[in-house]
Order: C-alpha cells, then structure tokens, then sequence
C-alpha cells in the first residue's frame, strides 16, 4: 500500500504556509518553535523533551542511547526499515514498551502530537526526506554527520530549519568539546591568526580497501532480508536491487549512498576551523590525487584540494585532506606523537585499527603552526620548545556547559543554542558535498560562491542537485 498524507499532516503543511511570512528567521531557536507550535512549549526545566528515534542499529543506537543518558528525554517512538534484525536489538529490549515503526511517514501520521523533537541516525541518502518531514511538523531535529548526501538537499534543510523555526544540531558531537573552546578562545586572542593552510587526515583502513576497483557494475542482487524494507531503505535513491554490501555501514563505501571517508570524518576533524575562520564555501576543488577510482565507489586513497578566498581581513586559505592507508601527508618538523582521541566512538564493525598517523588537522597560521586529532581534542603548538615558550601567555579556555546531546536537548527547552546548527553545520557539508563531487569526477570543479554553481563543468553543476528522485519521494523536496 502507498502512503498517503494525512489529513493532520495536509492541515499542518498549509498552516505553515500561510503564516510563514510572520516567522522571523533571527528568532532564537527553541524559542521561536514554541512560539509556531503550541504544543512544544515546556512548563519549568524538570520538562522532558518526547523524542522519536530513526535509526536505532548501528551508531543509531548509539546516538538513542547518548540521548537517553541525559535523563532530559522520554523516548516515545522507534523507527527503523530494518526493525528487529540483530543490530536493532539492544535498543528494543532497552524500550520494550515504546512504539516501533517502519515508516516514519506512518510514525509522524500516528503519533505526531506526542513527539518533540526527532533524531535521525540512518544512511546519509536517507537524512534529508525524515529531515524534512519533522521540520515541517514542528519537530525538532538532531541529524547525524553530513547533513546529506547532495549539495542540494543541505540547502533546502538550512532553508527549512529557517522557514519552520526548529531547533536543529549535526551529530559532530566533537563540536560541544574541547577543542570548540579552545578553537575559539584562541582565535579571539590572536593565538590562532592569518592561517593560510591546513592539512586534513584521515589515514585508517576503509571498508571498501579491500574491494576491486576495476569493479565493472553494482553486485547483482541477493535475496531482501525477512526484516528488512528494502523499498523504504533506498528512500528517494535510484533503485538497487538488495545486496549486503549496501546496509549495515556498507552503504558509506557508494557514491549512491554514502559520503566516504570525507564525509564521515570531515566533520570531526575540520569542523572548529571552518566556523571560526569563518570559511563558508571554496571556489576551487580538486581532486589532486585519486588512487583506484572508479564509477561506482570511493578511491583507496585521496588527496583532495579545497580553495577558499579572503574574508576580510584574513587571508585565502588552502584545505588540502589525505586519506588513504599509505597516502600520508607532509609532516613538519616538530610534530611529535600522533594520538588518538579516547573518546572516538567505535565503528558498527569493530575497533578502530593502530594506523601510522592518526585522524587529525594541521593548521598553519602566521606565526605558529598547531596539530590536532578529531572529535574534541585539542590543538597544540608545535614545536614542543614553542609551546612551552608560549604556555604563560595563552588564554584561559572555558570548559563546556554541555556535551552535544544534552546541548541539543536544552535547545529544545529554549535554555541554550546548539553549536553545531544547520546554518553552522549546513555549509561545512556541503564542502563535503562537492570535495565528493570532485572524488566521483576525478576533475577540477569551480564554484560560483554567490550563486551556489559549478562554472566549469556542467555534469557536477546537475549533480549538486543528485539524481531525480523517485516518483514518490518528490513531495519531500517541495516541504
């Protein structure tokens, strides 16, 4: 059976547009959404946020099971394609009395009025349709790392965060950490100044490492598991028929499905240098070196070129990321220890492997040069002698008032703002969006910042946009 809105869901959309031009995009967040939508509003702090869940295998339960250590949720619904196959588990038995669903369009259409906020934790193809399905029914959103898989799509979830007035967070929980405090007391005091290039690497063992790129076509299909809805998990993707190295983390490995390593650790290790440098979207990206690329997936290795212009007074900056076992970057003098930040979760399949540098930044400002890992660990000043030269001087750096999770949540009650917010959060994906576009085309792209185009080359200016989606996914882009 195709589904078919609702009546509450058709009346609710054309509220919206009716009043929409009353809405005042400066609104704080939290705030203006209680404001739109009566039925948000919290009566004292002891209130907790009803939060709906998509995505509960895999990092989705992790980012369920975060959400609910805060005490400040109740979960009142759980959504997943695949419910009940083994890596679901561990959240029903954690929930065995809260409603399951499939469909999350059925989830919204059947318990709407219960749910608060929403939180999304499912294959990057599929962020943006539940995005913006809770977005247009009030719903605030915590959407895991990138914000989605075309440039397009990240836009009109910026656009929609501004429209509906919705308390929004990206999943780079590193970005309520350390470094975010550090990153910007630094900044402010000139310790970090007049960078003009950084180094962004991520070296370890991908799933697709040990794949054939001369790969001729997508694997041929195999039977859909019993549990699992296969039409529901492609979402507005072009069809594939069902194969086991589409699901469970493997999806990350296609340029259908996923983002590659770029887009799964960029946001870990760039995001505090995008923000606070204020670097918005390049003019230039290139794929400078690609190792194995082919059509279908990501390259075994990648160096990728990142060009953004002046902004001020501060000078154009060069974003050079290296990924790829053996495609490591140049070392200065002084680096020391590469180490590995204790808090990086784990992947859904397994332990992060010992690599010879571990994930983290370089960054090369006017006088001092700071390495760095990802998540929230933080930067120091290298070489060791010149860090100790500096330690008396250096600012006093706050520490944080809340983890990502409790941030995102006290957002929701109007008690605090999210950090890493779709406007924040938005254009920092969507270099991802064409550092990716540059990887698929193994070309040099040219981006117009102000009209948001490819000038260069017209097949990447189309697939800013992606592929059309299918028939029954369309509405989603018209929300």
């Amino acid at each position: 059976m195709k589904y078919k809105d609702s009546s509450r869901r058709s009346f609710l959309k054309g509220a919206l547009a009716l009043g929409g031009a009353a809405v005042l995009p400066s609104a704080l967040p939290g705030r203006a959404s209680a404001a739109a939508f009566p039925f948000l509003k919290f009566n004292n702090r002891t209130d907790r946020v009803n939060l709906a869940c998509c995505g509960i295998g895999n990092r989705g339960s992790q980012v369920v099971s975060s959400l609910q250590h805060t005490g400040m949720c109740n979960v009142v619904a759980l959504c997943d394609v695949d419910m009940g196959a083994p890596h679901t588990k561990k959240i029903l038995e954690m929930f065995p009395d809260v409603p399951r669903f499939q469909d999350f369009r059925t989830m919204f259409d059947k318990m709407g009025k219960e749910i608060d906020a929403v939180s999304v934790a499912v294959p990057d193809h599929s962020h943006f349709p539940i995005t913006m399905l809770a977005m247009s029914e009030g719903k605030h959103v915590y959407v895991e790392k990138p914000l989605a898989r075309t440039f397009q799509e990240v836009e009109l979830m910026m656009e929609g965060a501004r429209k509906f007035q919705v308390v929004t967070q990206m999943g780079n929980q590193g970005h309520s950490g350390a470094n975010y405090f550090q990153f910007k007391a630094w900044h402010e005091a000139e310790i970090i100044k007049n960078v003009t290039a950084i180094t962004a690497h991520m070296n370890s063992p991908r799933r697709w490492h040990t794949w054939d790129p001369a790969m001729k076509r997508f694997p041929k299909g195999e039977p859909i598991p019993s549990t699992l809805d296969w039409d529901l998990w492609l979402a507005a993707a072009r069809h594939h028929d069902y194969h086991h190295d589409y699901v469970n983390g493997q999806w990350r490995c296609w340029y259908d499905f996923g983002m590659g390593a770029l887009g799964d650790w960029g946001a870990h290790i760039l995001d505090t240098a995008h923000e606070f440098l204020e670097l918005g979207l390049p003019t230039e990206i290139e794929a400078v070196s690609l190792e194995g690329h082919n059509p279908f997936f990501f390259p075994m290795s990648s160096t990728l070129s990142f060009k953004f212009p002046q902004r001020g007074t501060m000078p154009p900056v060069e974003i050079t990321w290296y990924d790829g076992v053996n495609n490591l970057p140049p070392i200065p003098a002084g680096y020391g220890v590469s180490e590995l930040d204790p808090n990086i979760p784990p992947p859904s399949n397994g332990e992060i492997q010992p690599v010879k540098l571990n994930p983290g930044k370089i960054i090369y400002g006017e006088e001092l040069t700071f390495k760095g890992g990802s998540h929230g660990s933080t930067l120091s000043i290298i070489p060791e002698e010149k860090a100790r030269d500096l330690a008396s001087s250096l600012p006093e750096v706050p520490e944080s008032p809340s983890d990502h999770f409790t941030n995102f949540l006290l957002a929701c009650k109007g008690e605090e703002k999210t950090r890493s917010p779709f406007e924040v959060a938005g254009p920092l994906s969507q270099v991802f969006n064409l550092g990716v576009l540059a990887q698929q085309l193994n070309t040099r792209l040219l981006f117009d910042r102000e009209r948001k185009r490819i000038t260069n080359n017209r097949l990447a200016d189309k697939l800013l946009r992606g592929t059309n989606p299918r028939k029954e996914w369309r509405e989603f882009y018209t929300l």
